[in-house]
């Protein structure tokens, strides 16, 4: 981990593992190498990154406005799928931020990541901005082959990929906007609405907001195949699905989750497959409920919507 810290601090660019999925990691106080994230991604310029931090305690760094109830989902979901929006300091510059008066945080829960951010921080790193290690709008890679496939090509010959196995979430962090008197979710994840409101007293706020955050635009997470939701597939077609229902006959089964947490583990790497095997359509039978079945659909209606 020493050498990928290091690399970093010399304005490197590394991929790492998370829960969620693979960041790609730059120092977030380098302008030039933040700059590296956004051409190799490909990724427009006033799209704002997530800052990845070894501890809650550097959140002060970052932001000198922090509400109570933003302490309170730190304590409880850090390390984890979480993301917070707050209103920023005078570290986070505008190419962190994408010209906003806010920025993102978050404490992954991952011994790679960690491992990585505590020795950044230890040769005096501040953070790792890090938003997924795919192409824009593409999906989002959950191992580190996907990170190779998808990025190689555009990496120089001083970045790494480091490889922490699958990521065990699947989906990327709920994102909370933390900058009003009430929480309001901004990008669905595995820390949800419940969870939230239980942990804060508060209920959450739905008033409209202008705060761009990752992975927000109309159609994202998108596959080269075109994405179909709960209809009947047709010969030829991939289908993911709960384990629960058949295959048809002709139709390529690309994944059967037995749960919801399965069916975010799985989601990815199977529309992965379907490129994989240059299949023109892939139809997914949505889960239902109110837990990280929220966020499947949230990432499988942008992803109907092509790239």
């Amino acid at each position: 981990m020493t050498r990928a810290a290091a690399s970093i601090k010399s304005g490197a660019l590394v991929a790492f593992p998370t829960e969620t999925v693979y960041g790609l990691g730059a120092d977030a106080t380098n302008a030039a190498a933040v700059a590296r994230i956004y051409k190799v991604k490909g990724r427009p310029a006033d799209h704002p990154l997530i800052v990845h931090l070894a501890d809650m305690q550097d959140v002060a760094d970052w932001s000198d406005d922090i509400p109570d109830y933003a302490i309170a989902l730190a304590r409880a979901f850090w390390p984890g799928p979480m993301t917070l929006i707050l209103k920023r300091s005078s570290l986070a510059h505008d190419f962190i931020t994408g010209g906003q008066e806010t920025v993102g945080l978050r404490v992954p829960n991952h011994v790679i990541a960690l491992a990585l951010l505590n020795e950044f921080k230890k040769i005096g790193g501040k953070g790792i901005a890090a938003p997924s290690a795919n192409r824009f709008g593409h999906v989002s890679p959950t191992t580190a082959q996907a990170v190779s496939e998808e990025l190689a090509e555009f990496l120089d010959s001083e970045d790494l990929i480091l490889d922490g196995g699958p990521s065990l979430v699947g989906v990327e962090s709920t994102i909370i906007d933390c900058t009003t008197d009430h929480p309001k979710i901004l990008r669905p994840g595995a820390v949800t609405e419940e969870m939230i409101e239980e942990v804060t007293n508060l209920d959450l706020s739905y008033d409209a907001t202008e705060i761009r955050v990752s992975g927000s635009l109309e159609n994202h997470y998108s596959p080269a195949a075109q994405v179909f939701l709960d209809i009947t597939p047709e010969k030829g077609d991939g289908f993911i699905a709960a384990a629960s229902f058949a295959t048809p006959d002709g139709v390529i089964r690309l994944a059967s989750p037995t749960s919801n947490e399965e069916f975010a583990r799985v989601l990815y790497a199977a529309l992965r497959s379907a490129d994989q095997q240059l299949l023109a359509r892939v139809v997914v039978m949505q889960p239902s409920g109110d837990d990280i079945s929220v966020a499947i659909r949230d990432r499988l209606l942008r992803a109907s919507r092509g790239r």
